[in-house]
Protein backbone atom coordinates (compact mmCIF):
# COMPACT_ATOMS: atom_id res chain seq x y z
CA UNK A 1 0.00 0.00 0.00
CA UNK A 2 1.56 3.28 -1.13
CA UNK A 3 0.58 5.61 1.68
CA UNK A 4 2.18 8.71 0.16
CA UNK A 5 0.02 8.31 -2.95
CA UNK A 6 -3.11 7.62 -0.91
CA UNK A 7 -2.55 10.78 1.09
CA UNK A 8 -2.87 12.80 -2.09
CA UNK A 9 -6.51 11.72 -2.29
CA UNK A 10 -7.33 13.46 1.01
CA UNK A 11 -7.29 17.23 0.42
CA UNK A 12 -7.47 18.16 4.09
CA UNK A 13 -4.12 16.50 4.78
CA UNK A 14 -2.43 19.23 2.79
CA UNK A 15 -3.47 22.02 5.14
CA UNK A 16 -1.58 23.57 8.02
CA UNK A 17 -2.65 24.16 11.62
CA UNK A 18 -0.95 26.91 13.62
CA UNK A 19 1.53 27.22 10.71
CA UNK A 20 2.50 23.55 11.05
CA UNK A 21 1.65 20.67 8.71
CA UNK A 22 -1.46 18.90 9.99
CA UNK A 23 -0.85 15.60 11.77
CA UNK A 24 -4.28 14.02 12.17
CA UNK A 25 -4.53 11.33 14.85
CA UNK A 26 -8.22 11.68 15.74
CA UNK A 27 -9.53 9.04 13.36
CA UNK A 28 -11.50 7.15 16.01
CA UNK A 29 -13.68 10.25 16.33
CA UNK A 30 -14.05 10.74 12.59
CA UNK A 31 -11.93 9.83 9.61
CA UNK A 32 -11.01 12.28 6.87
CA UNK A 33 -12.70 12.02 3.48
CA UNK A 34 -11.08 11.18 0.15
CA UNK A 35 -11.77 13.43 -2.80
CA UNK A 36 -13.98 10.78 -4.41
CA UNK A 37 -16.41 10.98 -1.46
CA UNK A 38 -16.43 14.77 -1.60
CA UNK A 39 -17.04 14.58 -5.35
CA UNK A 40 -19.94 12.15 -4.86
CA UNK A 41 -21.70 14.69 -2.65
CA UNK A 42 -21.14 17.48 -5.15
CA UNK A 43 -22.23 15.30 -8.07
CA UNK A 44 -25.56 14.44 -6.45
CA UNK A 45 -26.43 18.06 -5.72
CA UNK A 46 -25.20 19.21 -9.13
CA UNK A 47 -26.76 16.54 -11.34
CA UNK A 48 -29.72 14.66 -9.83
CA UNK A 49 -30.82 16.30 -6.60
CA UNK A 50 -34.35 15.01 -6.01
CA UNK A 51 -36.39 13.22 -3.39
CA UNK A 52 -36.41 9.45 -3.62
CA UNK A 53 -38.89 6.58 -3.97
CA UNK A 54 -41.97 8.71 -4.70
CA UNK A 55 -41.16 10.56 -7.91
CA UNK A 56 -41.50 9.20 -11.44
CA UNK A 57 -39.36 11.85 -13.12
CA UNK A 58 -35.81 11.13 -14.22
CA UNK A 59 -33.98 12.89 -11.39
CA UNK A 60 -36.04 11.09 -8.77
CA UNK A 61 -35.42 7.73 -10.39
CA UNK A 62 -31.66 8.36 -10.63
CA UNK A 63 -31.49 9.45 -6.99
CA UNK A 64 -33.51 6.43 -5.88
CA UNK A 65 -31.26 4.03 -7.78
CA UNK A 66 -28.12 5.58 -6.28
CA UNK A 67 -29.62 5.56 -2.77
CA UNK A 68 -30.63 1.91 -2.97
CA UNK A 69 -27.25 0.99 -4.46
CA UNK A 70 -25.73 2.11 -1.15
CA UNK A 71 -28.05 -0.24 0.73
CA UNK A 72 -26.73 -3.13 -1.36
CA UNK A 73 -23.17 -1.93 -0.76
CA UNK A 74 -23.74 -1.92 3.01
CA UNK A 75 -25.22 -5.40 2.76
CA UNK A 76 -22.00 -6.59 1.11
CA UNK A 77 -19.80 -4.60 3.49
CA UNK A 78 -21.15 -6.36 6.58
CA UNK A 79 -22.20 -9.67 5.03
CA UNK A 80 -25.96 -9.40 5.57
CA UNK A 81 -28.25 -11.97 3.96
CA UNK A 82 -30.60 -9.38 2.46
CA UNK A 83 -30.73 -5.68 1.68
CA UNK A 84 -34.06 -5.64 3.54
CA UNK A 85 -32.06 -6.10 6.74
CA UNK A 86 -30.23 -2.78 6.27
CA UNK A 87 -31.87 0.27 7.87
CA UNK A 88 -30.32 3.67 7.25
CA UNK A 89 -29.88 5.82 10.36
CA UNK A 90 -27.94 8.94 11.25
CA UNK A 91 -25.25 6.74 12.77
CA UNK A 92 -24.52 4.19 15.46
CA UNK A 93 -26.19 6.22 18.22
CA UNK A 94 -29.52 6.45 16.42
CA UNK A 95 -29.30 2.78 15.42
CA UNK A 96 -28.89 1.67 19.05
CA UNK A 97 -31.72 3.97 20.14
CA UNK A 98 -33.93 2.51 17.42
CA UNK A 99 -33.42 -0.99 18.80
CA UNK A 100 -33.84 0.15 22.40
CA UNK A 101 -37.09 1.99 21.79
CA UNK A 102 -38.65 -0.65 19.52
CA UNK A 103 -37.36 -4.12 20.33
CA UNK A 104 -36.43 -3.11 23.89
CA UNK A 105 -39.79 -1.66 24.80
CA UNK A 106 -41.55 -4.66 23.29
CA UNK A 107 -39.42 -7.41 24.80
CA UNK A 108 -37.94 -6.21 28.11
CA UNK A 109 -40.08 -6.38 31.23
CA UNK A 110 -39.87 -6.07 35.00
CA UNK A 111 -37.08 -8.18 36.47
CA UNK A 112 -35.48 -8.85 33.08
CA UNK A 113 -31.79 -8.16 32.61
CA UNK A 114 -29.68 -6.39 29.99
CA UNK A 115 -25.93 -6.92 29.92
CA UNK A 116 -23.44 -4.35 28.66
CA UNK A 117 -19.70 -4.05 29.27
CA UNK A 118 -17.59 -1.68 31.31
CA UNK A 119 -16.00 -0.24 28.17
CA UNK A 120 -19.17 0.86 26.38
CA UNK A 121 -19.57 4.24 24.75
CA UNK A 122 -22.32 6.31 26.37
CA UNK A 123 -24.43 5.63 23.29
CA UNK A 124 -24.54 1.96 24.28
CA UNK A 125 -25.23 2.69 27.95
CA UNK A 126 -27.82 5.46 28.16
CA UNK A 127 -30.51 3.94 25.89
CA UNK A 128 -30.47 0.75 27.96
CA UNK A 129 -30.60 2.69 31.21
CA UNK A 130 -33.70 4.43 29.89
CA UNK A 131 -35.34 1.11 29.03
CA UNK A 132 -34.37 -0.45 32.36
CA UNK A 133 -35.78 2.51 34.30
CA UNK A 134 -38.97 2.49 32.25
CA UNK A 135 -39.50 -1.28 32.49
CA UNK A 136 -38.05 -1.86 35.98
CA UNK A 137 -35.41 -4.11 34.43
CA UNK A 138 -31.83 -4.59 35.61
CA UNK A 139 -28.67 -3.41 33.85
CA UNK A 140 -25.61 -5.57 34.48
CA UNK A 141 -22.02 -4.81 33.50
CA UNK A 142 -19.16 -7.06 32.35
CA UNK A 143 -16.03 -5.95 34.27
CA UNK A 144 -12.88 -4.77 32.51
CA UNK A 145 -9.54 -6.28 33.49
CA UNK A 146 -6.42 -4.23 34.19
CA UNK A 147 -5.06 -4.87 30.69
CA UNK A 148 -8.21 -3.51 29.06
CA UNK A 149 -9.79 -6.85 28.17
CA UNK A 150 -13.23 -8.04 29.25
CA UNK A 151 -13.50 -10.45 32.16
CA UNK A 152 -15.07 -13.28 30.20
CA UNK A 153 -15.42 -15.52 33.26
CA UNK A 154 -17.45 -12.80 34.95
CA UNK A 155 -19.56 -12.43 31.80
CA UNK A 156 -20.48 -16.09 31.82
CA UNK A 157 -21.49 -15.79 35.46
CA UNK A 158 -23.88 -12.96 34.53
CA UNK A 159 -25.74 -15.08 32.00
CA UNK A 160 -29.10 -16.54 32.94
CA UNK A 161 -32.55 -16.98 31.47
CA UNK A 162 -33.39 -13.53 32.84
CA UNK A 163 -31.06 -11.90 30.29
CA UNK A 164 -32.99 -10.55 27.31
CA UNK A 165 -30.19 -8.66 25.56
CA UNK A 166 -26.42 -8.32 25.49
CA UNK A 167 -25.30 -5.00 23.98
CA UNK A 168 -21.57 -5.12 23.36
CA UNK A 169 -18.95 -3.00 21.62
CA UNK A 170 -16.78 -4.95 19.18
CA UNK A 171 -13.84 -2.53 19.44
CA UNK A 172 -13.37 -0.10 22.33
CA UNK A 173 -13.14 3.50 21.19
CA UNK A 174 -11.05 4.36 24.28
CA UNK A 175 -8.71 1.37 24.52
CA UNK A 176 -8.64 -0.16 21.04
CA UNK A 177 -9.48 -3.57 22.53
CA UNK A 178 -11.03 -6.05 20.11
CA UNK A 179 -13.63 -8.01 22.05
CA UNK A 180 -14.45 -11.69 21.35
CA UNK A 181 -17.95 -10.90 20.16
CA UNK A 182 -18.50 -14.19 18.37
CA UNK A 183 -17.92 -16.04 21.64
CA UNK A 184 -20.14 -13.56 23.48
CA UNK A 185 -22.93 -13.97 20.93
CA UNK A 186 -22.84 -17.77 21.10
CA UNK A 187 -22.94 -17.74 24.90
CA UNK A 188 -25.80 -15.22 24.98
CA UNK A 189 -27.84 -17.23 22.51
CA UNK A 190 -27.54 -20.32 24.71
CA UNK A 191 -29.66 -18.57 27.36
CA UNK A 192 -32.07 -17.16 24.79
CA UNK A 193 -30.73 -13.58 24.78
CA UNK A 194 -30.42 -11.39 21.71
CA UNK A 195 -27.17 -9.56 20.95
CA UNK A 196 -26.56 -6.07 19.59
CA UNK A 197 -23.02 -5.32 18.41
CA UNK A 198 -21.76 -1.74 18.39
CA UNK A 199 -19.54 -1.70 15.31
CA UNK A 200 -18.74 2.01 15.27
CA UNK A 201 -15.02 1.37 15.69
CA UNK A 202 -14.77 -2.12 14.22
CA UNK A 203 -16.36 -1.60 10.81
CA UNK A 204 -13.38 0.33 9.41
CA UNK A 205 -10.73 -2.03 10.80
CA UNK A 206 -12.12 -5.57 10.84
CA UNK A 207 -13.73 -7.86 8.30
CA UNK A 208 -17.39 -7.95 9.29
CA UNK A 209 -19.79 -10.77 8.46
CA UNK A 210 -22.95 -10.51 10.54
CA UNK A 211 -24.12 -13.94 9.40
CA UNK A 212 -20.92 -15.55 10.59
CA UNK A 213 -21.05 -13.63 13.87
CA UNK A 214 -24.75 -14.55 14.16
CA UNK A 215 -25.46 -11.22 15.89
CA UNK A 216 -29.07 -10.10 16.01
CA UNK A 217 -28.27 -6.41 15.48
CA UNK A 218 -25.17 -4.57 14.24
CA UNK A 219 -24.66 -0.81 13.96
CA UNK A 220 -21.99 1.40 12.41
CA UNK A 221 -21.43 5.00 11.34
CA UNK A 222 -20.42 6.28 7.92
CA UNK A 223 -18.15 9.05 9.13
CA UNK A 224 -15.72 6.56 10.68
CA UNK A 225 -15.31 4.61 7.41
CA UNK A 226 -14.13 7.57 5.30
CA UNK A 227 -17.73 8.50 4.52
CA UNK A 228 -19.88 11.54 5.35
CA UNK A 229 -21.27 12.48 8.73
CA UNK A 230 -24.94 12.01 9.54
CA UNK A 231 -25.34 8.60 7.92
CA UNK A 232 -25.01 5.10 9.31
CA UNK A 233 -26.73 1.77 9.23
CA UNK A 234 -28.47 -0.72 11.46
CA UNK A 235 -28.49 -4.38 10.55
CA UNK A 236 -31.17 -6.56 12.09
CA UNK A 237 -32.19 -10.13 11.41
CA UNK A 238 -35.27 -10.00 9.20
CA UNK A 239 -37.39 -12.09 11.55
CA UNK A 240 -36.74 -9.53 14.32
CA UNK A 241 -37.25 -6.42 12.21
CA UNK A 242 -40.52 -7.82 10.88
CA UNK A 243 -41.98 -8.18 14.37
CA UNK A 244 -40.63 -4.99 15.97
CA UNK A 245 -42.90 -1.93 16.30
CA UNK A 246 -42.18 1.18 14.25
CA UNK A 247 -39.74 3.84 15.45
CA UNK A 248 -41.01 7.05 13.87
CA UNK A 249 -44.16 7.95 11.99
CA UNK A 250 -44.43 9.85 8.73
CA UNK A 251 -43.81 9.54 5.03
CA UNK A 252 -42.21 6.45 3.45
CA UNK A 253 -42.80 4.18 6.46
CA UNK A 254 -46.48 3.82 5.54
CA UNK A 255 -48.46 1.81 3.01
CA UNK A 256 -51.81 3.48 3.59
CA UNK A 257 -53.08 6.12 5.97
CA UNK A 258 -56.69 6.79 6.95
CA UNK A 259 -57.98 8.62 9.99
CA UNK A 260 -59.03 5.27 11.39
CA UNK A 261 -55.86 3.23 10.79
CA UNK A 262 -52.38 3.25 9.25
CA UNK A 263 -50.72 0.21 7.71
CA UNK A 264 -46.93 0.21 7.69
CA UNK A 265 -44.52 -0.31 4.84
CA UNK A 266 -42.39 -3.38 4.23
CA UNK A 267 -38.77 -3.65 5.28
CA UNK A 268 -36.54 -1.73 5.24
CA UNK A 269 -38.75 1.33 4.70
CA UNK A 270 -40.81 0.59 7.81
CA UNK A 271 -38.02 2.25 9.82
CA UNK A 272 -37.13 5.11 7.47
CA UNK A 273 -39.71 7.83 8.01
CA UNK A 274 -39.43 11.13 6.15
CA UNK A 275 -36.98 12.44 3.61
CA UNK A 276 -33.67 10.70 4.38
CA UNK A 277 -30.12 11.97 4.19
CA UNK A 278 -29.94 11.23 0.49
CA UNK A 279 -26.65 12.86 -0.51
CA UNK A 280 -24.61 11.43 2.35
CA UNK A 281 -26.15 8.00 1.88
CA UNK A 282 -25.14 7.99 -1.77
CA UNK A 283 -21.62 9.15 -0.89
CA UNK A 284 -21.32 6.37 1.70
CA UNK A 285 -21.23 3.84 -1.13
CA UNK A 286 -18.27 5.70 -2.60
CA UNK A 287 -16.47 5.42 0.74
CA UNK A 288 -17.17 1.70 1.01
CA UNK A 289 -15.96 1.21 -2.57
CA UNK A 290 -12.81 3.14 -1.68
CA UNK A 291 -12.08 0.79 1.22
CA UNK A 292 -12.80 -2.27 -0.89
CA UNK A 293 -10.45 -1.12 -3.63
CA UNK A 294 -7.54 -0.79 -1.20
CA UNK A 295 -8.50 -3.87 0.80
CA UNK A 296 -9.05 -4.14 4.52
CA UNK A 297 -6.17 -6.58 4.87
CA UNK A 298 -3.75 -4.00 3.50
CA UNK A 299 -5.24 -1.25 5.63
CA UNK A 300 -5.15 -3.38 8.77
CA UNK A 301 -1.55 -4.44 8.17
CA UNK A 302 -0.48 -0.80 7.83
CA UNK A 303 -2.40 0.31 10.90
CA UNK A 304 -0.99 -2.58 12.95
CA UNK A 305 2.51 -1.46 12.00
CA UNK A 306 1.72 2.08 13.09
CA UNK A 307 0.31 0.83 16.40
CA UNK A 308 3.36 -1.31 17.11
CA UNK A 309 5.73 1.54 16.25
CA UNK A 310 3.82 4.09 18.31
CA UNK A 311 3.56 1.75 21.30
CA UNK A 312 7.33 1.24 21.45
CA UNK A 313 8.03 4.95 21.09
CA UNK A 314 5.45 5.97 23.71
CA UNK A 315 6.63 3.42 26.25
CA UNK A 316 10.08 5.01 26.14
CA UNK A 317 8.72 8.34 27.42
CA UNK A 318 9.30 8.69 31.20
CA UNK A 319 6.09 8.95 33.22
CA UNK A 320 3.85 7.84 30.36
CA UNK A 321 1.42 4.96 30.91
CA UNK A 322 -0.58 3.32 28.14
CA UNK A 323 -4.14 2.59 29.23
CA UNK A 324 -5.36 -0.62 27.64
CA UNK A 325 -2.80 -3.21 26.61
CA UNK A 326 -5.01 -5.99 25.33
CA UNK A 327 -3.44 -8.69 23.20
CA UNK A 328 -5.84 -7.94 20.36
CA UNK A 329 -6.10 -4.24 19.46
CA UNK A 330 -6.74 -1.99 16.49
CA UNK A 331 -4.66 1.06 15.57
CA UNK A 332 -5.42 3.16 18.59
CA UNK A 333 -3.44 4.00 21.71
CA UNK A 334 -4.58 5.85 24.84
CA UNK A 335 -2.18 7.13 27.45
CA UNK A 336 -1.66 9.37 30.45
CA UNK A 337 1.43 11.21 31.66
CA UNK A 338 2.22 11.61 35.36
CA UNK A 339 1.08 14.92 36.86
CA UNK A 340 -0.15 16.31 33.53
CA UNK A 341 -3.82 16.70 32.62
CA UNK A 342 -4.71 15.18 29.22
CA UNK A 343 -6.41 18.42 28.13
CA UNK A 344 -3.22 20.41 28.65
CA UNK A 345 -1.36 17.93 26.46
CA UNK A 346 -4.01 18.19 23.76
CA UNK A 347 -3.88 21.99 23.67
CA UNK A 348 -0.10 22.12 23.41
CA UNK A 349 -0.01 19.42 20.73
CA UNK A 350 -2.60 21.35 18.74
CA UNK A 351 -0.26 24.34 18.79
CA UNK A 352 2.20 22.06 16.99
CA UNK A 353 -0.38 21.04 14.38
CA UNK A 354 -1.05 17.64 15.97
CA UNK A 355 -4.68 16.59 16.37
CA UNK A 356 -5.32 14.04 19.12
CA UNK A 357 -8.40 13.42 21.23
CA UNK A 358 -8.33 14.11 24.96
CA UNK A 359 -10.86 13.49 27.72
CA UNK A 360 -13.13 10.63 28.67
CA UNK A 361 -14.07 9.74 25.06
CA UNK A 362 -17.74 9.29 26.05
CA UNK A 363 -16.69 6.39 28.29
CA UNK A 364 -16.83 7.99 31.72
CA UNK A 365 -17.47 4.71 33.62
CA UNK A 366 -14.36 3.22 31.98
CA UNK A 367 -12.24 6.19 33.04
CA UNK A 368 -13.58 5.82 36.57
CA UNK A 369 -12.63 2.15 36.54
CA UNK A 370 -9.01 3.12 35.80
CA UNK A 371 -9.09 6.00 38.28
CA UNK A 372 -8.25 8.70 35.75
CA UNK A 373 -10.08 11.79 34.43
CA UNK A 374 -9.33 10.87 30.85
CA UNK A 375 -6.59 9.98 28.40
CA UNK A 376 -4.79 11.29 25.37
CA UNK A 377 -5.87 9.14 22.44
CA UNK A 378 -4.00 8.81 19.16
CA UNK A 379 -5.90 6.80 16.57
CA UNK A 380 -4.54 5.83 13.18
CA UNK A 381 -5.90 5.50 9.66
CA UNK A 382 -4.66 4.28 6.31
CA UNK A 383 -3.17 7.69 5.45
CA UNK A 384 -1.03 8.06 8.58
CA UNK A 385 2.74 7.54 8.48
CA UNK A 386 5.48 6.61 10.92
CA UNK A 387 7.03 10.02 10.33
CA UNK A 388 3.89 11.56 11.82
CA UNK A 389 4.29 9.41 14.91
CA UNK A 390 7.82 10.78 15.21
CA UNK A 391 6.31 14.27 15.17
CA UNK A 392 3.90 13.24 17.93
CA UNK A 393 6.68 11.79 20.07
CA UNK A 394 8.79 14.92 19.66
CA UNK A 395 5.74 17.01 20.51
CA UNK A 396 5.16 15.03 23.69
CA UNK A 397 8.75 15.49 24.82
CA UNK A 398 8.43 19.21 24.18
CA UNK A 399 5.10 19.32 26.02
CA UNK A 400 6.50 17.57 29.07
CA UNK A 401 9.36 20.06 29.27
CA UNK A 402 6.97 22.99 28.94
CA UNK A 403 4.73 21.68 31.74
CA UNK A 404 7.51 20.53 34.06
Amino acid sequence: MRVAELRQQFPILGRTVKDKPLVYFDNAATSQKPQCVIDALTHYYSHYNANIHRGIHTLAEEATMAYEATRSAVQDFIGAASAEEIIFTRGTTEAINLVAHTWGRENVGAGDEIIISGMEHHSNIVPWQIICEEKNAILKVIPVLDNGELDMDAFKQLLSNKVKLVAIVQVSNSLGTVNPVKEIIAAAHQVGAKVLVDGAQSAVHLDINVQDLDCDFFAFSGHKVYGPTGIGALYGKKMLLDTMPVFQGGGEMIKEVTFEKTTYNDLPYKYEAGTPNIADTIALKTALDFIAKIGKNQIRKHEDELLAYATVQLQAIPGLTIIGQAKNKVGLVSFVIDNVHPQDIGVLLDNMGIAVRTGHHCTQPLMKRFGIPGTVRASFALYNQKEEIDVLIAGLHKTIKMLA
